[in-house]
């Protein structure tokens, strides 16, 4: 569990500085980092879409897990979990769930955090993780700063998908091969590319619901 609270760890640690620092950062600044970083976030979303080993299994999760998701309305529940913690922690802040869902799907969603949880949990080799949580530490530096409150509770997403992975490692692992994390990989890229669109307010896609599309991948990654 090192690795994942460690991980936890940095993002409220950067979330707070964030917080701090974004008080005295004028709108033309924030507007330059978020747009900034939107595109960030598509680079590596194209970057990890190479990873991919097989096309039809991303087209088949795409539309299988997204039409899951939807019909279990899994945007809908996460935001109206959002907005209820925003009203007993964040006091009605109408960014609070944007941030939450936005950075919590961002830092849990990719190779690292399965592979660094893995090997936590099996080996006790933390070496992956302590390096997302520096990558994750100053990402929430800046996500904080331009997007609140929301940011630091995304460390909980964290703590709940990394630590439940290390506990269940020895559970989890047979069923993950080389080719199933390549194709976890690719279909979290594909969130991450929707998500960086959504930040630069060119879409409006409910990026929750095809979380499934994910655990879609990688059975799919088993027979094909």
């Amino acid at each position: 569990m090192f690795g994942a609270l460690l991980n936890t760890g940095t993002i409220v640690a950067g979330g707070l500085v964030g917080l701090l620092l974004g008080k005295g950062l004028p709108e033309r600044v924030t507007d330059a980092i978020m747009k900034g970083l939107a595109l960030v976030v598509i680079y590596i979303g194209i970057t990890g879409l190479l990873e991919g080993e097989n096309q039809l299994i991303t087209i088949l999760s795409v539309v299988l897990g997204g039409g899951m998701g939807a019909w279990l309305d899994f945007d809908g529940h996460f935001n109206r979990f959002g907005d209820w913690l925003s009203k007993k922690l964040a006091r009605g802040d109408s960014r609070f769930s944007a941030a939450f869902v936005t950075t919590s799907l961002l830092f849990c969603v990719g190779a690292m955090a399965i592979i660094g949880s893995l090997q936590s949990g099996l080996s006790g080799d933390h070496s992956t993780l302590i390096a997302k949580s520096v990558i994750d530490g100053v990402s929430s530096v800046v996500f904080s700063a331009t997007m609140g409150v929301g940011v630091v509770f995304s460390a909980a997403a964290i703590l709940l998908v990394e630590g439940s992975i290390t506990l269940l490692a020895q559970v989890i692992a047979p069923f993950l091969s080389t080719h199933a994390i390549a194709e976890i990989t690719a279909m979290g890229s594909v969130l991450l590319l929707g998500m960086g669109c959504n930040m630069l307010g060119l879409t409006k896609l409910k990026i929750l619901d095809y979380l499934p599309s994910i655990f879609v991948a990688a059975i799919l990654a088993q027979f094909m």
